[in-house]
């Protein structure tokens, strides 16, 4: 038992980060990718013995995505926002790096919660189709179609958003 501890403590300081980077892809809320990184580790430490018999990071990746849908169905107030009507992007040191994180952020929230799994879990995780596919329980042609449509409205979106006129008002 000690070791099995041991051995999930060791798990889960190294796969943290990138479960809750995952998490805050696929939700875009700190607090929610929080919490939704803390429920999947505890299932994947209940169920720890069936998470090494493959790879343990990819079975609390498939815990977390599960978790994200289960917790959207639970929920189901929330208020999906448009591009327009989300919260400005907060100032900081390299606003440039900031802008283009939170353009990013927006165009993900507008994609269906399939596609910026998909997305999310192929581009920014760098997995394998084969891999997501088999984390998704999809075929591998589902994820690059899926994956396909996501992007082309992703470069849609986001090169609207780069050709967008300069806000007026101000000094010229």
């Amino acid at each position: 038992m000690a070791r099995r501890d041991e051995d999930f403590a060791a798990f889960m300081a190294e796969s943290s980060p990138a479960l809750l980077h995952t998490a805050w892809l696929l939700c875009g809320n700190a607090h929610r990718a929080e919490e939704l990184t803390q429920q999947a580790l505890v299932k994947t430490y209940v169920s720890w013995a069936r998470a090494l018999r493959t790879d343990p990071l990819a079975y609390a990746r498939r815990t977390l995505a599960n978790q994200r849908i289960d917790t959207w169905r639970r929920t189901r107030r929330e208020v999906l926002l448009s591009p327009e009507d989300m919260p400005a992007p907060v100032q900081s040191a390299d606003f440039a790096r900031a802008t283009d994180r939170d353009l990013l952020a927006r165009a993900l929230a507008t994609l269906p919660a399939r596609q910026r799994r998909i997305v999310v879990l192929r581009h920014f995780i760098g997995l394998s189709e084969a891999e997501v596919a088999d984390d998704l329980g999809v075929s591998v042609g589902t994820v690059k179609s899926t994956a396909s449509r996501a992007l082309s409205a992703l470069r849609a979106q986001l090169g609207e958003a780069s050709t967008a006129p300069a806000p007026r008002g101000g000094t010229p």
